[in-house]
């Protein structure tokens, strides 16, 4: 079948078939077998130095556009999603006018004829043929391999595979403790399921890690819940119909409805096999990656160059600049490749580079172990260089070892702090980051998962790439897994001082994620713990600082209401206490009083409180309620056991919480009132009252445009009319005075409610930790809140909902709690109201 034929639809193939070509176009036709990270590189090499040069076509066996396979890992795990690991989307092929060919994988070449064929049956001439085909998982030969349930992790199909069971539950096997299986393995177990992994050599990823770092990285992995099981064999995969376990030679049997090869990979040769191409263990080919055949070239891992195949991305950048620059006439041979690896096993940062065996004549070790920390370092020395490394936890200065590595230079002379790492060891003691990173030579690597030099990463900065963001755009650097950001960022400070442009700032100095990327990765990949939560993001300090932890402490609590346990220790003073500490160290207690309502009970509580504690001062506050000073520490659990009496709770003055709701007295007194303000508030106040929110959050009503209680300057405001009540949001009467938007008009008492919980729903869901609703309407815009709330009918009710379900977990009292005793069996907690006798001090 031609290619007219295919566009007239005597064949049926995927989605993506190409465009017509003129038979008049002159230039030379590059055909491209395979349609993945490979070939595209090698592509966009070529478009980068001649981009008219040839006229381009791709087949991909996949329905996909190029994707980065290095992120299938998170992508199993839940931490992005397809559409984030996307390299080159539809629009990319279109505006280089390549026609990509999707699903419809090449089957046979005719070099005599200089033709491809596809599965679909389409033929296509070629001036010159890429072949990028990739490498093939190995499948160990064993009993029950082909049974329903045995999967490979090579590909997006392989991903929907194990997301299908991993929605079933149940136990999954992964065979193979390379990284692959690794990161099989913590997928599926973040997925839910019960993972075994099996590993047939004593120490996981032996081709990376020596028996130390392996030991570490088993012990992490077993914490996890994980069953890591070494030195096993697999004898057979057995069930009947479908895999129901693995049954290993020392005769164990291990249930699992679902079993994960990944056991290796092995060059995709049968194509170029089967047309008579010259092959070894890959496709051979030159030094400009032209194979047997001077019309075909082959690249990735599918090629053998002197000897050697490649598993890893680094070496194939190296090759597809070799190629570009062989196709458009210059001079760059392939000269094979040093390899290093940097990686991100399940979360935990290892990097290997060279032989690490140590068995060389005059080798020497360096070792560095930080037990608290988790963190191993060695380095091997001959003759006073580096032959090889392995670090574990702390891989920041892997891309300065390797470079010393590769290039062979004398380290004599900073022996004595090399382990330290770079920013030590060129300091004389003083680590100096930015120096570190300004020291490294132009051809260092600064991203490994896309080849990214340091002097590439200058060389987009100063083409204008003046952000985090427009470098990742730019050169790829940091857009894949991210552990090279801090370099990135380092590189842009050097290079423009001042003018970095930034983005959102970082939650604090331990991270390098914004609040905006914790919220959602939180909610995204099921993070239900704070230690968690620094484990798997790469927090820089072991337990976070006082401005992440009562970050961390309210996303937790807002993403999984009745789940998260409140972590009190990671909360303010004033929170902690339940009130709020004065400058003379006493404290100051306001009960809650409903829209600003009291009545004699609730009076006489507070004299008689105020008499018996020698409170100095009682002051109305703006709120409308009754504020005590100077009540001691250790006299609090009393004063709040005895307002509870009179059936006051908290009034969370001291809290990133509802504080007041503040009214008029409306129709039922006003002779201007329009509504019954009072009413409105009081029900806005018992249901809205305990929840915790990113900021202080204030309401008011007012029954009537004359605006007595103030609501245009509230978090939320209603202004009663006579045809029904006005909302509005996002005002401040603090420091930085901000009249409200109008949010809408509702005509009921039930529809203020319910657009009150749902605008305080979005607010808790969305804004960042201390926050307030004014700056964070002014930063997503009052249009998208109207979308989300006014417009949006269905999702305006999700958000309310939502907000009552977390109020169900909400509203108990704190000072009941305490007073009552509910917390006395906390001898700590309790202990921090009452003063240290002298007996304890002895």
């Amino acid at each position: 079948m031609d290619f007219q034929d295919y566009r007239n639809g005597e064949a049926s193939p995927a989605a993506g078939a190409p465009s017509s070509r003129t038979s008049s176009d002159p230039r030379e036709h590059l055909v491209v077998v395979g349609n993945g990270m490979a070939g595209c590189r090698a592509i966009e090499e070529l478009l980068a130095r001649d981009a008219g040069r040839y006229r381009i076509t791709i087949f991909g066996a996949e329905p996909h556009v190029n994707y980065n396979r290095i992120m299938l890992s998170p992508v199993l795990a839940g931490e992005k999603t397809f559409d984030e690991i996307v390299i080159n989307d539809r629009q990319w092929y279109a505006d280089n006018d390549i026609d990509l060919i999707v699903d419809d994988p090449v089957v046979a070449i005719d070099r005599d004829g200089k033709t491809v064929t596809s599965r679909a049956g389409l033929t296509l001439p070629y001036d010159r043929l890429l072949i990028a085909t990739g490498s093939d998982p190995f499948v160990i030969p064993v009993p029950g391999k082909d049974l329903p349930g045995v999967i490979s992790f090579r590909d997006m199909k392989d991903v929907d595979t194990m997301l299908a069971a991993a929605a079933d539950g149940g136990s999954a096997v992964v065979i193979g403790g390379g990284l692959l299986g690794l990161e099989a393995a913590h997928g599926l177990s973040l997925r839910g399921m019960k993972v075994t992994v099996i590993h047939l050599m004593s120490t996981l990823m032996e081709r990376q890690l020596d028996e130390a770092a392996g030991w570490l990285l088993k012990t992490a992995l077993e914490s996890r819940g994980q069953t890591i099981l070494t030195g096993a064999d697999t004898a057979e995969i057995y069930g009947d119909g479908t895999v129901e376990g693995v049954r290993l030679k020392d005769g164990r049997d291990i249930p699992a409805s679902l079993v994960v090869m990944a056991v290796g990979i092995r060059p995709a040769t049968g194509l170029a096999r089967d047309a008579g191409l010259d092959v070894g263990r890959g496709i051979k080919v030159d030094d400009h990656m032209v194979t047997s055949d001077p019309h075909v070239l082959a690249v990735g891992e599918c090629v053998e160059h002197d000897g050697n195949v490649y598993g890893l991305v680094a070496p194939l950048w190296d090759m597809c600049r070799s190629l570009a620059d062989g196709l458009t006439g210059r001079t760059n041979p392939y000269r094979g490749s040093v390899t290093s690896t940097k990686l991100k096993v399940s979360g935990i940062d290892v990097f290997s580079a060279g032989d690490f065996s140590g068995s060389g004549t005059g080798c020497e070790d360096i070792v560095l172990r930080d037990a608290s920390r988790g963190i191993y370092k060695r380095l091997i020395l001959q003759d006073d260089r580096i032959v090889g490394a392995v670090l574990y936890g702390d891989t920041a200065d892997g891309n300065w070892y390797f470079d010393l590595l590769r290039k062979g230079e004398n380290v004599a002379d900073l022996r004595d702090g090399l382990i330290f790492g770079q920013a030590f060891a060129a300091g004389g003691g003083q680590a100096d980051p930015k120096a570190a990173v300004a020291a490294l030579s132009d051809d260092a690597e600064i991203c490994g998962c896309n080849g990214v030099s340091k002097g590439q990463v200058v060389s987009c900065i100063a083409k204008g790439a003046h952000s985090l963001d427009a470098v990742r755009a730019g050169c790829k650097a940091s857009a894949s897994c991210g552990s090279c950001t801090g370099l990135v960022e380092n590189l842009l400070a050097l290079t423009l001082g001042d003018d970095v442009q930034t983005g959102p700032k970082t939650m604090c100095k331990c991270t390098s994620f914004t609040h905006d990327d914790v919220r959602k990765a939180i909610v995204e990949r099921g993070f239900k713990e704070m230690p968690q939560i620094m484990q798997e993001m790469s927090w820089s300090t072991p337990d976070g600082c006082s401005s992440c932890r009562p970050a961390l402490n309210y996303y937790l609590l807002c993403a999984w209401p009745g789940e998260y346990q409140d972590d009190q220790q990671s909360r303010f003073v004033n929170e902690r206490l339940h009130a709020n500490i004065q400058k003379d160290g006493t404290y100051s207690v306001v009960p809650r009083m409903w829209g600003g309502l009291t009545n004699p009970r609730e009076l006489r509580a507070i004299a008689d409180v105020v008499e018996k504690y020698n409170a100095p001062m009682v002051k109305v506050t703006g709120g409308q309620r009754l504020d005590i000073f100077g009540i001691k520490k250790e006299d609090l659990p009393a004063v709040w056991a005895d307002l509870n009496a009179a059936g006051m709770v908290s009034g969370h003055a001291y809290g990133k919480a509802l504080r007041t709701v503040k009214t008029c007295v409306g129709s039922e007194w006003c002779r201007f009132g329009t509504q019954d303000s009072t009413g409105l508030g009081v029900k806005l106040e018992r249901m809205s009252w305990g929840s915790w929110m990113p900021h202080k959050f204030k309401i008011a009503v007012s029954g009537c445009p004359r605006n007595c209680a103030e609501a245009t300057i509230k978090d939320f405001g209603v202004v009663c009319v006579d045809s029904g009540y006005e909302l509005h949001i996002g005002g401040n009467g603090g420091i930085h005075l901000r009249g409200t938007d109008l949010l809408c008009k509702v005509a009921s008492e039930q529809e203020a409610l319910d657009y009150c919980a749902a605008f305080i729903q979005l607010y808790r869901e969305e804004a960042r930790y201390l926050e307030r609703t004014a700056p964070w309407v002014e930063r997503v815009g009052v249009d998208y809140v109207k979308r989300r709330i006014v417009e949006d009918e269905v999702g305006r009710e999700a958000l309310r909902s939502r907000f009552l379900f977390s109020q169900s977990f909400s509203q108990d009292d704190p000072w009941a709690q305490r007073a009552g005793g509910a917390e006395r069996e906390q001898h700590a907690h309790m202990a921090q109201f009452r003063p240290i006798s002298v007996e304890e001090m002895a």
